[in-house]
């Protein structure tokens, strides 16, 4: 006798053992997949492949660090998977939209409602303080302050004492930080990060990744990074290596 059947259905929510047993099998589909992709830039009338016949997946709730060496294609894939460029050929899903079939305004929606982005340089505006460019970014997203959000992301990221200074009054650390609140604050479900400690000292990149690993522990957000930093992919869930732009192999991570 299988042992779902011997327990009472009330253990299971009401459902009978049948139907638990097909919620068990049901899989999660990936919140991220990319298939076949390919990017093709010209340089003349060559025509240059940054990306070839990528085959790349994340799941909801997971932290994933691509790795490898200046020009192998990483940044490229995080843009095409981030709709900031469009593919040459195959298939980009985000949280089950196919990037190809829409046009550039429902991707320019799709990225301000599902993907926060955190690049190298940390792009805030040096008149306002970290409050204003943290909090600048819930108003261009259309739904207003929300205090209980802003509290949440600042504390978790240990700004709450630096609100009020701007960016010239803080260290990279700090600034990187409130880049990283600014693009979380509205909850997108997907975060992707291009080198993100690429300006910082060691010490300041050991604390944006741990926020980052905080980030993905404690709200459950799912995380993408580029990085040529070995010691980074310590902080994530999955190491994806990428050369001349195909991806690898994808291991664990330590």
């Amino acid at each position: 006798m299988a042992i779902a059947a011997t327990i009472p259905s009330a253990q299971f929510g009401g459902l009978r053992p049948a139907e638990c047993q097909g919620l068990v099998k049901k899989s999660v589909e990936p919140i991220l997949k990319t298939e076949n992709l390919w990017k093709l830039y010209r340089a003349g009338k060559v025509e240059v492949p940054a990306l070839r016949g990528v085959n790349f997946a994340v799941q909801p709730g997971e932290s994933v660090a691509v790795m490898g060496p200046s020009g192998c294609g990483k940044s490229t894939l995080l843009y095409v998977i981030g709709g900031l460029a469009s593919a040459s050929r195959g298939t980009v899903l985000v949280d089950g939209n196919d990037l190809a079939e829409m046009s550039d305004a429902e991707r320019t929606k799709l990225r301000r409602s599902k993907i926060g982005f955190v690049f190298q340089r940390f792009n805030l505006l040096p008149t306002m303080t970290a409050k204003g460019n943290i909090a600048i970014a819930q108003y261009i997203h259309g739904d207003g302050f929300d205090p209980h959000r802003f509290a949440v992301v600042t504390k978790l990221l240990g700004l709450e004492g630096r609100l009020n200074h701007k960016p010239s009054e803080m260290s990279g650390g700090e600034q990187q930080r409130v880049a990283i609140a600014r693009a979380i604050i509205n909850e997108p479900k997907i975060l992707l990060a291009d080198e993100p400690t690429g300006n910082l000292d060691t010490k300041n990149s050991d604390v944006v990744l741990e926020m980052l690993r905080q980030l993905n522990k404690e709200l459950g957000q799912t995380i993408v990074m580029i990085t040529h930093n070995p010691e980074a992919v310590t902080y994530f869930d999955r190491v994806v290596h990428m050369r001349d732009g195909v991806i690898v192999d994808g291991i664990p991570a330590d």
